[in-house]
């Protein structure tokens, strides 16, 4: 009897052993599960880093790639176009003016009326209108007549008396597709994006087939400048604030320009200006250097996409990519360790993850980080995610916004280095001892990314005063200026108007 006691005591504290060994064994496996988990964040943290010597290397790369594209078609990878726009609005415009917007599957018509004075507009109307699906894969005349009789109904519907008895008008054109410009009115398509397909406008002068539709609806109104959203954001920032010499655009996509000295647009031998300058269209977003903090994520995210190795830039700090740059992190996380459940076959669909959400679960304040969890359920089909594995999408999102933020400040610091603008001198410059010489220089700003999303503008702000240093910085403003694809377009036609 005793035998079977001692034999059974022997066999529970065996059973006992084994249950305490897979415990511990099941505790080390999840630690070391943890800690695969943290060393893929801390890599990214690190490959991500910014610091102030990083940027003042950016900012010098973005000012020696400006000089190169001024010099030479294909010097650089940014493209630094002419816009022909050698006149900014100075407050002094009078009259009615119109603008139409074709961006994509909506247009919107405008029209603004000036008093002459700065800042002062006395109203404008605007209409948003669909495209109808058949018209953006039909022909250049029957778009182009839609859009010239949805202007006319809208002229119709303000009263406008100088139109309605024969006078003419001028009309801002903002044409957000890609375009080559040859005056401040008129532009080639170089090809259709964002879903259209018309065949036979390819290569055609755009600004010439609104024209004809215009005028085959009886309309007296003159098409006077065609631009693209950044240089209106630019013209509207000037009309409010003489200082504003260059505005950017941070939403979805991302976009620069600026005014430059025609003497300096080397590639353009003889140009001249009565003003001595141009508006640039940098199309920044194509900029690339070696400088740039550049991850294993953002180099799968290029080559995924319909555009390897072009974008570069844009790929790295505008709202069409952060969100997927986190969502790449987190299934990465995945593989890695099943903190976030067996895995989720949503994870692995690209742009699931919005940048708009992924701001959303950045800014989550609520102890429990419940839209944190809200997100991966909802969107990324990831159930039950632990509070500490919440904790670390945070600093994943936190990690992506604050690179691309600080890149943009480093982005915008380069455009006024080049301008002579950021209190050195320019590339060849000294740095002054003081703030004294340093103009006050306002940059006009526009774009879902940067006015909705607080963490990302916070970021941009304090990169710009640790590379300045606080006495400089006080000297550069960055204004939100909304609506110069609109607004800013009717201002551009009213300052290039012969009337």
């Amino acid at each position: 009897m005793g035998r079977v006691v001692v034999g059974v005591a022997v066999s529970v504290a065996v059973v006992a052993c084994i249950v305490a060994a897979g415990v511990v064994g099941r505790r080390v496996q999840n630690r070391g599960k943890w800690r695969r988990v943290v060393r893929v964040l801390k890599e990214l943290e690190e490959d991500c880093e910014t610091s102030v010597g990083r940027l003042k290397q950016v900012v010098d790369a973005m000012a020696v790639e400006m000089h190169a594209g001024l010099a030479s078609e294909g010097g650089s990878k940014l493209k630094m176009l002419l816009t022909f726009v050698d006149n900014l609005p100075d407050g002094k415009e009078i009259g009615t003016h119109y603008a139409l917007h074709l961006g994509g599957t909506n247009f919107r018509v405008l029209s603004v009326q000036l008093e002459g004075n700065r800042s002062s507009i006395l109203e404008h109307d605007v209409e948003r209108l669909p495209i109808p699906q058949h018209l953006m894969t039909s022909t250049g005349n029957d778009l182009f007549d839609f859009i010239a009789s949805s202007l006319k109904e809208f002229i119709d519907k303000g009263n406008d008396s100088e139109v309605l008895l024969g006078g003419r008008r001028d009309l801002g054109f903002t044409f957000s597709f890609p375009t080559k410009q040859t005056s401040i009115s008129s532009g080639v398509l170089i090809k259709w994006t964002k879903g259209f397909s018309i065949e036979d406008m390819v290569g055609r002068d755009v600004t010439e087939c609104l024209q004809q539709a215009l005028n085959r609806k009886g309309l007296n109104i003159r098409v006077t400048a065609l631009i693209n959203d950044t240089v209106g954001t630019l013209a509207l920032g000037h009309y409010q604030d003489a200082d504003t010499v260059a505005a950017v655009i941070i939403g979805t996509g991302t976009n620069a320009c600026y005014l430059e000295r025609t003497d300096a647009i080397i590639k353009c031998q003889g140009l001249h200006t009565t003003s001595g300058f141009m508006v640039i269209n940098m199309e920044w977003g194509n900029f690339w250097s070696s400088h740039l903090p550049r991850t294993s994520y953002d180099i799968d995210l290029d080559f995924d996409s319909p555009n390897p190795n072009d974008q570069g830039f844009e790929k790295m700090i505008s709202g069409m990519y952060l969100g997927d740059i986190v969502r790449r992190v987190i299934l990465q996380m995945s593989r890695e360790s099943d903190i976030f459940g067996s895995g989720s076959s949503r994870l692995s669909m690209a742009f699931v993850l919005t940048t708009p959400l992924m701001a959303e679960m950045h800014e989550d304040e609520s102890p429990d980080l419940r839209e944190v969890a809200r997100i991966l359920r909802d969107t990324l089909g990831i159930l039950e995610v632990p509070l500490k594995a919440r904790k670390l999408v945070v600093r994943i999102c936190n990690t992506v916004t604050r690179r691309a933020a600080r890149l943009v400040a480093a982005g915008i610091l380069g455009i006024l280095k080049k301008m002579g603008r950021d209190g050195t001198g320019g590339i060849a410059g000294v740095r002054s001892r003081s703030a004294v010489n340093m103009k006050r220089t306002v940059v006009a700003v526009d774009g879902g990314l940067y006015t909705n999303y607080t963490m990302f503008r916070e970021y941009l702000l304090e990169a710009l005063t640790e590379i300045l240093g606080e006495d400089n910085a006080k000297h550069v403003i960055l204004r939100v200026t909304e609506d110069g694809s609109g607004i800013g377009a009717a201002l551009l036609a009213a300052s290039h108007s012969s009337n």
